[in-house]
């Protein structure tokens, strides 16, 4: 549009666009402290000729203003996809350190409750017994101390057991978060293609829709593929969980019953997603329940499995020389230990609580210590247990050395991309005063105008009346 108007008309679009750019810094500033926010930017479009060619006329203006083409999220898609890969990785590893390093704290070696100084002890006792095996005292003490050995290794077997339990219902409890999180994502697709479909803005959110990915990243190590449509595909170990508009269901179909019990058999995680369904690979996943997966299939079991080759090997080998041996009536020994064969570390105990019953001696009815002398070296568990806690301690050792590189990275990259989305209340500043100054100039050129064409209308044709 040209003449005294049309440049009206370009001051007001300067008016609305400089009046929208400060709506959005101030916007930015408001949420510079809220989690997931990314920062916009609005982005301005010069008003020109029509870009078709009138047939009789001519286009006579030199510019039409500003009008604004559209909001810009302050987000690259390269990098939120490191940043979902890093934080899977970083929350598989935190996951399996916070359980491992529990469970070393409730192993206790060394220490004076641990293991290893109650077999110090449980050897010290029948020593003691061997030099004085007439005393009632020193009968009283083997079995106190082969009690006190039993409690120590159920101890560690009921740590054990009972982080097993913990973390089936942290299974389940993960898997229920991905359900909701995949389902709340696929209502975000479908909704945020619809607002642009129609024009509205929708960054808050596409704010809203990434949180989820990250989370479900954080959930599983789940893959975010962008589709042409803008659309968000997630995927878990190379299974599909949410294509477009539709959510799929993670499900925990063995191992792990829905209260939380074990079923006895490995544990299988499927998706089902538009009527079909699929195993998710265990080798695939990350995040917290691959952390919890592995340790329920792997690590725990392991460790258990090694304390009750303890214990079984040294009550097996210490009811076998017992029964070699003969009590104070000079009867032939039975069982010191009694246990289940199937879980002898959770289920050890010392089996006699008669005194006179400990077949300390060697030869039937002598008060000897021959028998207690042999029993003090029976079932030398010693090198097995230390090599199993030692195994143990450096995996967790490696762990945290892991945890600390994969946090520092994880840092990095999350510093990369607060200066890339992030609000800099400077920036914001310096933008909220360039739109400020040029929302004024813009005034200023409407009151120009105004005085111009005051002149025009009203004083034009004045001259000589």
């Amino acid at each position: 549009m040209a003449g005294s108007f049309g440049s009206v008309q370009s001051a007001l679009s300067a008016i609305r666009y400089n009046a929208v750019a400060l709506d959005v810094a101030s916007n930015n500033i408001s949420n510079a402290a809220t989690e997931g926010y990314v920062r916009r930017r609005v982005q301005a479009e010069a008003l020109g000729g029509p870009e078709v060619p009138a047939l009789w006329s001519r286009y006579g203006g030199h510019g039409d203003g500003v009008r604004v083409a559209g909001m810009e999220r302050m987000v690259d898609g390269l990098l939120d996809a490191r940043v979902r890969r890093e934080h899977g990785a970083l929350t598989y590893l935190q996951t399996s350190q916070t359980v491992l390093q529990r469970l070393e704290n409730g192993i206790g070696e060394p220490g004076p409750d641990g293991v290893s100084q109650a077999l110090i002890d449980f050897r010290k006792s029948w020593s003691d017994l061997a030099n004085n095996p007439g005393s009632d005292a020193a009968r009283q003490q083997v079995i106190g101390r082969g009690s006190t050995l039993a409690l120590a290794l159920h101890n560690q077997y009921t740590n054990v057991t009972g982080e097993e339990a913990d973390q089936r219902v942290h299974l389940l409890s993960a898997v229920s978060e991905v359900n909701t999180a995949a389902t709340d994502l696929a209502a975000l697709n479908q909704t945020i293609l619809g607002l642009e479909i129609n024009g509205t803005d929708a960054s808050t959110l596409r704010d809203s829709r990434d949180s989820l990915a990250l989370r479900l990243a954080e959930l599983t190590g789940a893959s975010v593929t962008v589709r042409p449509d803008g659309m968000y595909d997630v995927s878990v170990a190379g299974q599909a969980l949410v294509t477009g508009d539709t959510a799929g269901t993670l499900a925990v179909t063995g191992g792990v019953l829905p209260d939380g019990s074990a079923d006895g058999g490995p544990i299988v995680l499927e998706i089902s997603l538009g009527g079909g369904s699929a195993v998710v690979p265990a080798a695939g996943l990350g995040g917290e329940t691959g952390a919890v997966v592995e340790l329920l299939s792997d690590t725990l079991p392991t460790y258990r499995a090694g304390l009750n080759a303890v214990a079984l090997e040294l009550a097996t080998a210490v009811n076998g020389q017992h029964r070699a041996g003969f009590d104070s009536a000079g009867v032939a020994g039975g069982d010191f230990f009694a246990f289940d064969p199937t879980a002898p570390a959770g289920s050890l105990a010392v089996a006699i609580t008669d005194p006179a019953l400990v077949a300390a001696s060697g030869v039937a009815g002598a008060r000897d210590g021959g028998n207690a002398d042999a029993l003090g070296e029976a079932g030398q568990v010693e090198e097995s247990y230390q090599r199993l806690v030692n195994t143990f301690g450096t995996e967790v050792a490696a762990l945290q050395r892991r945890t600390a590189n994969q946090a520092a990275l994880a840092g990095s990259v999350d510093d990369a991309w607060e200066q890339q989305a992030g609000v800099n209340l400077d920036e914001e500043t310096v933008a909220m005063m360039t739109s400020q100054r040029a929302y004024e100039a813009a005034a200023r050129l409407m009151t120009t105008l105004d005085e111009v064409l005051d002149t025009l209308i009203n004083r034009t044709g004045l001259v000589g009346r």
